[in-house]
């Protein structure tokens, strides 16, 4: 099995297909698997599809510190350092998101172009994190959002729900998901007055029906990253998950302009 070497530890990644780079990021509590449903016709594309663990989720390693969206994002540069890609596509969600865009600010040579679906970084942050950011607090309610914000709609979706919401009832979940909603309270989550500086095309893949980071955040998101490209699918958090033939059809379409882009650069 794959696994490259981070700051954080080993991390795993599960990848197929050969062709520029696309580098596939998870939500807290999530894991790569929720690409399952895209990752092989992304690579059937003709592209190099990189699905992401992040430490303390699926076969990843545990850090040796609290994990953070900060410390996410960190990682995310050693990865694509340890493995030496060429500038990839990232495609984020949520706090995957907040890493794909801390990576185009920090190493734009790195990147080719973003899609960030419902992702964090670009808001006013609620208070409600900080009360998520109590470890008994998450353990007590995060489990009972996760289906409000997935919009589970079909057996695969149910699965993927209670898959998170295990996690999130552990000790160890519980933990993790504290940390990082604690993280998001830091002003370097705050990437609003950074969106300008994006110099690489980016695509808001966003669902409309999520609680957590709603429309109104796409909209913000929208305003914060001059000449970002806004599509809504009409999903919960997890868009790719909910709606794959709905997601590739955005998607694929603007991999293909990020790539004649690079060729006649």
């Amino acid at each position: 099995m794959p696994y490259a070497q981070t700051r954080a530890g080993q991390v795993f990644y599960d990848e197929q297909g050969s062709g520029p780079p696309v580098v596939l990021l998870h939500a807290t509590l999530h894991d790569h698997t929720d690409y399952d449903a895209v990752a092989g016709p992304l690579a059937a594309a003709g592209h190099r599809v990189l699905a992401v663990d992040w430490p303390s989720h699926g076969r990843s390693g545990t850090p040796g510190e609290p994990l953070t969206a900060s410390l996410l994002a960190d990682v995310l540069t050693d990865f694509v350092t340890e493995l030496d890609l060429e500038p990839a596509v990232f495609i984020g969600n949520s706090v995957g998101g907040y890493a794909a865009a801390r990576i185009a600010l920090d190493h734009p040579e790195r990147v080719a172009g973003l899609v960030l679906v419902n992702a964090g970084g670009f808001l006013k942050v609620p208070f409600a994190a900080r009360l998520l950011g109590i470890p008994a607090v998450s353990r007590a309610v995060f489990p009972r959002l996760v289906p409000r914000y997935m919009k589970p709609d079909s057996d695969h979706l149910h699965a993927l729900t209670r898959r998170v919401q295990d996690r999130a009832r552990s000790r160890t979940g519980a933990a993790v998901s504290a940390a990082l909603w604690q993280s998001f309270t830091d002003p370097s989550y705050d990437l609003r007055a950074d969106g300008p500086r994006l110099g690489v095309p980016v695509l808001l893949a966003w669902g409309a029906r999520d609680i957590v980071l709603p429309l109104s955040t796409a909209r913000r998101t929208q305003a914060a990253i001059p000449g970002s490209e806004l599509r809504l699918l009409q999903t919960g958090h997890v868009a790719f998950a909910s709606d794959p033939e709905g997601f590739l059809g955005l998607v694929l379409p603007f991999l293909e302009s990020v790539r004649t882009a690079g060729s006649t650069s």
